[in-house]
C-alpha cells in the first residue's frame, strides 16, 4: 500500500501530494500525522496522509518512517474541506490543513500530560518496612505518609508535604516498597458557572427551536437566520436546539465573535450540559488547547464553544453549527488563509447534512437579504422575553454642549443619568471604541503628528504606561517633551480613549469603582473571566470598554449604557461604515435593562440627524436595512457588486509600487479580454494606488481595488483574477488576494 502525503512545509513549490510506501506492519490510515524522509538529504519532515492507494507509477519510493500520533489527527471530511479551501481562499493546501489541528501538535511540541502516582506494594508489611528504613529517614517519612493516606499519591503531592522527596520516592520504588503507576489527565481550562434555569420557551422561541429541529431532521444542509432583538432570548433557543441535537446523537459547534464572550457563553452552557463541553480559543494555554482538541477528537465532548477557529473542531457527528452575532467582522481571518468562519460552517453542514443557525439582533445586510430571498430561512424574535421593553435611547447633540460651554467628555445628560443610576445602586456601562488615553499626539505650533517609525499610523498615548504605542506593530515611544519637528514645547494629546473616560468618571464620582475592558487590560490569561465575574458580582459599578463590551453580555443590574462618541466609526472610508455603526450602537444599547429594571441609553453624537443615528435610536433594524440597501443599490456596492483587493508589501517601496502597477496593467488587459465587449462594463473599477495605511511593520504597501458588477459573468471574472494571481504573486515580498475584503485599509 502507498500513502499520498502533504509534507508540512509552507511553500508553493512543494505544496502537492508526495507518494510514500507504507511499510508492512505500520498501520497508516488517512488523516495520520507521520514522519517521512524528504529531499535529497532525506531529512525527516512531518506530513499528513491525505489518501491511500494500492499502486504507484514511481520506480523509487521512500517509506513512511513513523506514525507520530496513534490515531488519525484529521478526519476525511476535514481533508476534503482543506482541498475546497485551497481553491476558495487561494491558499496552500498545507496552510488549510494546519488550521485543523493545534499548532503545538506540529513539531511534536506538546504531549499528553501523565500524572505519576505511587501506592504501597501489595502485601507490604508496613511496620517491618519502616523498621528497615531507620538509616534512611527521608524514605521512612515518605513511606509513613503514603501508608497514612492509604491511597494513591502523586509525586508532586508528596513533594508538597516533604520538599525534594523525589529521590526518596524512587528509592522506595527500587526497593519494591512502593509501586509506580501512571495515568493520562486532561488539562482543562477554568470555567465560570452561570446558573441559567431552563425557562419555558415563549411562543416565538418555541417556534424557532422547532424550525431548527425540523431542519436537523431534514439533514439537507440548510441555513437558518435567527433575527432577534437584543434580550429576546436567542441563547435559550440555542440551548434547546443543542439539547435536541444531542438527543439525535449529534454534536454541535457554537461560535462567538469575541474571546471576551466565551466565559459567559461557556458558563451558561456548562450549567446546562456539564462536562460535555469543550472550549477552543487562542487564550488557552498550549496544553489546554491540545487536550480540549483531543477530547473532541476522541469523542469525549459533544459541544464545542469557541471563537473563529473552533469551526475546524474534529467533530465526527456534527449535526448543528450556531454562529452567534453572525454579522461580526471578527469571523474573518486576518491572515492566510483569509477564511470566513460562516462560509466554512455552511460548507461543513452542506457536506454533512447538518444545520447552520446564524443569530443576531443586527444581521449583516447580505445575510438578511438572503433570508428575504428565501435562500436562508428567516426566524424572528421580535420582542424581549417577558415583554420587557427595549431601553429608552436619548440622543445628545455634542455641538450644543460645546455652545453651552461644556467641553468635557460627558454631556450634562450623561452625567445626570450616571448620577441617578449609581445613586440607586445600579450599574452602568460606558462605551468608547478607542483604547488608550488619547488617540494621537500632535504639536499645537506646527501641526506635527507623532507617528510610528515602522507604520504610517499615529501613535496612541497610554497614560498608565506614560508612553505612546502603535496599535499595529506594538512599537512604543516615550512622550516627547518638545516637538521633534519644530522643537517647541507645545506637544498635546488629542482624542478620547478608554483610559481618559475612566479618569473622567473618577473625577466626577471619586468613590465609584470602575473596571476597564480593552485589549490593554485583557492581556493576561484568565483576565476575561476575572473581570466579567467581578462586574457580575457587583464589585464595580461602572464598566468602561471598547467593542468588547458591546455585544452578548448579560448583566441584570446594568440599567444605563453611555455611548461616549457615536461618530467614531460612522465616517470611516469604508462602504460598510454605516452598517457597522448601526450594528455597534444597537448592540451596545441592548446591554441595558435586560432584567426587570428598565434601561436607558445616552448616545452622544455630533451628527444627531444622520439617518444611521436615527435608526439606531429607534433600534429599527428593518428600517435601517431598507434604507441602506437602497443606498448601496444606487452606488452599486455589495451585494450588487463584488470587491476584490490585492495588497502588495515589500521592504523596498519602489519594488512594491512597481510590482503593483505592472500587475494592475496586465490584469486589466486580461480581464477585459475575458469579459469581451458584452461584459466590459462589468468591470466597474480597477485602481492601483498606495494603500490608505502606506506602511505597516516596516513594509511599504500598495493595493489594487477591483469592483465587479454581479452578472452571469462574475464567476468567470473571479476565476481569471485568481488564476492570474497564481502566476504573478511573486512580484514583491508579499501579494495577498482578498475576495470581499473585510476592511480597505
Amino acid at each position: 500500500m502507498f500513502a499520498e502525503i502533504i509534507v508540512d512545509i509552507a511553500h508553493s513549490a512543494v505544496d502537492r501530494r508526495f507518494t510514500y510506501r507504507i511499510p508492512e506492519g505500520l498501520p497508516v490510515s488517512v488523516g495520520h500525522h507521520v514522519l517521512v524522509p524528504f529531499g535529497l538529504g532525506d531529512h525527516f519532515k512531518e506530513g499528513f496522509v491525505v489518501a491511500r492507494k494500492e499502486t504507484s507509477d514511481y520506480p523509487e519510493i521512500k517509506d513512511v518512517a513513523k506514525i507520530i500520533e496513534p490515531y488519525p489527527v484529521l478526519l476525511p471530511e476535514q481533508i476534503a474541506l482543506a482541498e475546497w479551501m485551497q481553491d476558495a481562499y487561494h491558499c496552500l493546501f498545507v496552510d488549510a490543513l494546519r488550521l485543523m489541528i493545534p499548532a503545538q501538535l506540529r513539531g511534536m511540541r506538546i504531549k499528553e500530560k501523565r500524572v505519576h502516582t505511587v501506592c504501597l506494594a501489595d502485601g507490604l508489611d508496613v511496620e517491618a518496612a519502616l523498621d528497615s528504613l531507620k538509616r534512611a529517614p527521608a524514605q521512612k517519612r515518605v513511606l509513613e505518609l503514603v501508608a497514612r493516606i492509604n491511597a494513591e499519591a502523586s509525586v508532586p503531592d508528596i513533594n508538597a508535604f516533604y520538599p525534594n522527596s523525589t529521590g526518596a520516592v524512587n528509592a522506595l520504588i527500587a526497593r519494591g516498597m512502593l509501586v509506580e503507576q501512571s495515568e493520562t489527565v486532561f488539562r482543562r481550562p477554568q470555567k465560570l458557572r452561570i446558573h441559567t434555569p431552563a425557562h419555558t420557551l415563549t411562543e416565538a422561541q418555541a417556534s424557532a427551536a422547532k424550525a431548527i429541529d425540523e431542519a436537523m431532521d431534514a439533514q439537507n444542509g440548510s441555513v437558518l437566520l435567527l433575527h432577534g432583538v437584543t434580550g429576546s432570548g436567542k441563547t435559550e433557543v440555542y440551548l434547546k436546539a443543542i439539547e435536541d441535537c444531542l438527543k439525535k446523537g449529534g454534536q454541535a459547534i457554537v461560535l462567538v465573535p469575541e474571546i471576551s464572550l466565551t466565559p459567559q457563553t461557556v458558563g451558561r452552557f456548562t450549567d446546562r450540559f456539564g462536562d460535555r463541553i469543550a472550549v477552543l480559543h487562542s487564550r488557552l494555554s498550549a496544553g489546554e488547547r491540545f487536550d480540549e482538541w483531543r477530547r473532541i477528537r476522541l469523542g469525549l465532548a459533544d459541544i464545542v464553544i469557541g471563537a473563529r477557529s473552533a469551526i475546524f473542531a474534529p467533530t465526527e457527528r456534527l449535526r448543528l453549527v450556531i454562529v452567534d452575532e453572525e454579522h461580526e467582522s471578527s469571523y474573518q481571518s486576518e491572515s492566510q488563509p483569509r477564511y470566513l468562519a460562516g462560509e466554512i460552517a455552511a460548507k461543513r453542514v452542506r457536506e454533512l447534512g447538518g444545520t447552520l443557525v446564524l443569530g443576531s439582533a443586527t444581521p449583516s445586510l447580505l445575510s438578511y437579504s438572503r433570508a428575504l430571498s428565501g435562500k436562508y430561512r428567516l426566524l424572528e424574535l421580535k420582542e424581549r422575553v417577558e415583554g420587557r421593553p427595549l431601553p429608552t435611547v436619548e440622543v445628545v447633540n455634542m455641538r450644543d454642549e460645546l455652545l453651552m460651554g461644556n467641553n468635557s467628555i460627558f454631556s450634562d445628560k450623561l452625567v445626570e443619568r450616571l448620577s441617578e443610576c449609581l445613586g440607586m445602586g445600579q450599574q452602568a456601562m460606558l462605551f468608547i471604541n478607542r483604547r488608550g488615553y488619547a488617540t494621537f499626539v500632535s504639536c499645537r505650533s506646527c501641526g506635527y503628528v507623532l507617528k510610528c517609525d515602522n507604520c504610517d499610523i499615529s501613535m496612541t498615548y497610554h497614560k498608565s504606561e506614560s508612553r505612546t504605542r502603535c496599535h499595529y506593530c506594538g512599537a512604543v515611544k516615550p512622550l516627547p517633551k518638545e516637538c521633534p519637528n519644530c522643537k517647541k514645547p507645545f506637544i498635546k494629546q488629542f482624542g478620547i480613549g478608554t483610559e481618559q473616560v475612566e479618569e473622567a468618571v473618577h473625577r466626577l464620582f471619586p468613590s465609584v469603582r470602575t473596571l476597564r475592558m480593552d485589549t490593554d487590560t485583557m492581556r493576561e490569561k484568565g483576565s476575561y473571566e476575572r473581570l466579567l465575574s467581578s462586574f457580575h458580582r457587583g464589585d464595580a459599578q461602572v464598566l468602561i470598554g471598547t467593542q468588547m463590551i458591546a455585544k452578548g453580555h448579560d448583566f441584570p443590574n446594568v440599567t444605563l449604557v453611555g455611548v461616549v462618541s457615536a461618530d467614531t466609526t460612522l465616517n470611516l472610508p469604508d462602504y460598510r461604515a454605516p452598517e457597522r455603526t448601526f450594528q455597534l450602537l444597537t448592540q451596545v444599547a441592548g446591554r441595558a435593562g435586560r432584567d426587570n429594571l428598565p434601561g436607558r441609553v445616552v448616545l452622544q453624537t455630533y451628527e444627531p440627524q444622520h439617518p444611521i443615528i436615527r435608526f439606531a435610536k429607534a433600534q429599527d433594524y428593518v428600517g435601517f436595512f431598507h434604507y441602506e440597501i437602497m443606498e448601496r443599490k444606487k452606488l452599486l456596492y455589495p451585494p450588487f457588486s463584488l470587491f476584490l483587493r490585492i495588497v502588495f508589501a515589500d521592504r523596498d517601496e519602489q519594488t512594491a509600487e512597481r510590482g503593483c502597477l505592472d500587475y494592475a496593467k496586465q490584469l486589466e488587459a486580461e480581464l477585459l479580454s475575458v469579459l469581451g465587449d458584452e461584459g466590459k462594463n462589468d468591470l466597474l473599477l480597477l485602481v492601483a494606488a498606495e494603500a490608505p495605511i502606506a506602511r505597516i511593520s516596516g513594509y511599504s504597501r500598495y493595493q489594487i481595488v477591483i469592483k465587479l458588477l454581479r452578472t452571469r459573468r462574475l464567476k468567470s471574472a473571479v476565476r481569471t483574477i485568481t488564476a492570474f494571481h497564481d502566476l504573478h504573486r511573486t512580484v514583491c515580498r508579499e501579494a495577498v488576494l482578498e475576495v470581499n475584503p473585510q476592511e480597505m485599509f
